[in-house]
């Protein structure tokens, strides 16, 4: 495991980009590590990208952002134009490979964030069922594809299209065990979880589904064993 590993999650208001990065801190500090998480949500108050900076690990942290990332998710189009420059030859890039646009995402769900970023009149076109182009994602090393959207929609419900992938970043980066990262989920959502238990039931699903997908597409597309080498 890296001493510290420096996460960039990106997407559009709504995709419940904050949640995925609070978990992700939170988990890091149940297991006892150095753990950082700061929110972005660029020059637009409303309908803007979406950034999360996240940091974990053993190693003490010197500033609550970074540069370059070693692992950087984008969610949508707007999202990787916005993030590519915290790529570097050895960052692992993770996209949603969907052939749909961002799915549509209640702002009362669980699993969406708790942040005021929801702006559908802004994006309205882009949160839709209707087929659309798939990311382009930017010249890459190592880049992994997680049909997302299609999963969440066609599986499951599109309200937890960002814990799949939660799912895929916790298989990527190898650094907390899945059922610390679910402790950290079950305290987000309490609330919503106490009084509806059956979506803690369908979170927990696409948590396990995302885990599942990174490691089947990543092994498939050979990013895996170069991710594995990273120094």
């Amino acid at each position: 495991m890296a001493a510290l590993t420096k996460i960039a999650l990106a997407g559009e208001g709504g995709q419940g980009v904050q949640a995925v990065g609070e978990i992700l801190a939170e988990a890091a500090f149940l297991a006892g590590m150095e753990a950082a998480y700061i929110p972005n949500f660029g020059v637009e108050q409303r309908g803007g990208v979406s950034i999360a900076f996240v940091q974990m690990g053993t190693e003490r942290i010197g500033a609550p952002k970074f540069k370059k990332a070693d692992i950087l998710v984008a969610l949508s189009q707007r999202a990787v134009e916005r993030t590519k420059r915290y790529l570097t030859p050895n960052t692992l890039f993770i996209y949603d490979s969907s052939a749909l646009q961002p799915p549509e995402i209640d702002d009362q769900a669980i699993g969406v964030h708790n942040w005021d970023t929801v702006a559908p009149e802004a994006f309205a076109d882009q949160v839709s069922n209707r087929p659309g182009k798939p990311l382009q994602p930017p010249p890459v090393g190592k880049a992994v594809g997680i049909p997302a959207a299609r999963v969440a929609k066609e599986e499951l419900s599109p309200r937890v299209f960002n814990i799949i992938i939660l799912g895929a970043i916790i298989a990527a980066s190898r650094i907390l065990p899945p059922e610390i990262v679910k402790k950290s989920m079950e305290e987000k959502f309490r609330e919503k979880f106490a009084a509806k238990p059956q979506l803690a039931e369908l979170n927990y699903r696409a948590f396990a589904r995302g885990q599942e997908l990174f490691q089947k597409i990543a092994v498939a597309e050979g990013a895996e064993s170069q991710w594995n080498r990273r120094p």
